[in-house]
């Protein structure tokens, strides 16, 4: 009985050492799943942050890229304009100084026998054919003489000019308010003149993008999806075929619609061919006998119809705006608002343009 006391009470020992050692076993592996579980979190905010950061150096490098070329673009305007006016008062240097003017490259010094009883400016014959057109683009026709006889006065700068490249056109940034003939309306800028557009945002569509910012959705029924229905997706895809333009409409919205380039040769097909509505030389949208080079399936219909280049560019520009608002609404795009509105307005200003029939010319 003894023996067996002993042996039970050494059992009761070892057994309790165990569950010791255990307890202390289950606190130290609760311990590290913490560790573990703060260590996770923190690798997922620091991989966030990177990722932001990221962004945001790629966004700053592409705004400085893009500031370092105007930049460069000015400055080598001015360093021609400047080359320009350094090569001519080189020539007026070399060729003339107060002290002994050069008479041939000054007529107006001439003295009153050999120059004529003129009075006002006189320029060389050569200069006036020569830089006039040149120097007066504004008023679309050379200066001509007074009443008089005389000769349009030009300011004293321009003129010294003249006077030192005969013949020859030089390009100044001087403009001067060039005369109008009497009773002459001004004229308008030649096309070829490039006009820098302003911007300025419309609070009234930034109010309603901003709103629709906050909780992006694609219900029609929101302010700034309603707007942009009516004003751009609706007539960018209404087309002359009702009933299929419907079904497009339909295809763009649910993300089930697909734009096939049409192949230049037949294949021998293995499978059995899909449904061909109409031909390559009349679009399925529209009506019009257009060349067909792209053709659009809705959804999971084997049924195909051909678009002319027109009829794709009007379902792109729409694509490619239901396209960039879906990865708003997913968080895809980390940028701050505004950029975002004008992202938004280009997008809307093509399918303007494409409703209006204005489309890249394919290759």
């Amino acid at each position: 009985m003894e023996i067996r006391e002993k042996g039970s009470e050494f059992l009761k020992e070892e057994l309790h050492k165990a569950q010791k050692e255990l307890q202390l076993k289950d606190e130290e592996c609760e311990r590290l799943s913490k560790v573990r579980e703060q260590l996770e979190q923190e690798l997922e905010e620091l991989t966030a942050s990177l990722f932001e950061e990221a962004h945001r150096m790629v966004r700053e490098a592409n705004m400085k890229q893009a500031a370092s070329e105007k930049q460069l673009k000015e400055a080598r305007g001015k360093i021609d304009m400047l080359q320009a006016e350094v090569t001519a008062l080189k020539t007026l240097v070399l060729t003339s100084t107060p002290a002994s003017p050069n008479r041939e490259l000054h007529p107006q010094l001439l003295s009153p026998t050999k120059a004529g009883p003129r009075k006002g400016h006189l320029r060389h014959k050569s200069t006036s054919s020569t830089l006039c057109p040149a120097m007066c683009p504004t008023a679309g026709h050379p200066l001509t003489p007074d009443k008089e006889g005389k000769e349009p006065g030009l300011p004293p700068f321009l003129s010294l000019l003249l006077c030192v490249v005969p013949s020859k056109a030089v390009q100044l940034t001087y403009e001067p308010a060039w005369q109008l003939l009497p009773g002459e309306p001004p004229t308008a800028p030649s096309s070829a003149t490039s006009l820098s557009l302003s911007q300025q945002v419309d609070t009234t569509l930034f109010a309603e993008f901003q709103a629709w910012r906050e909780s992006p959705t694609l219900d029609k029924t929101c302010p700034f999806l309603e707007r942009v229905y009516r004003e751009d997706v609706g007539p960018c895809l209404d087309f002359t075929m009702q009933e299929l333009s419907a079904l497009v409409r339909a295809a763009v919205e649910d993300n089930t619609l697909t734009i096939e380039p049409v192949a230049s040769q037949t294949l021998p097909a293995v499978k059995v061919a899909a449904v061909e509505c109409g031909s390559t030389n009349t679009c399925a949208l529209s009506g019009l006998a257009r060349a067909c080079r792209h053709r659009i399936r809705l959804g999971d219909s084997e049924s195909h119809y051909y678009i002319s280049p027109s009829s794709r560019a009007r379902i792109t520009a729409v694509c490619n705006f239901f396209t960039y608002i879906r990865y708003i609404q997913q968080g895809l795009v980390r940028q701050e608002v505004e950029p975002m509105f004008w992202e938004i307005t280009r997008l809307r200003k093509e399918m303007s343009l494409a409703k209006l029939g204005f489309f890249p010319q394919e290759a």
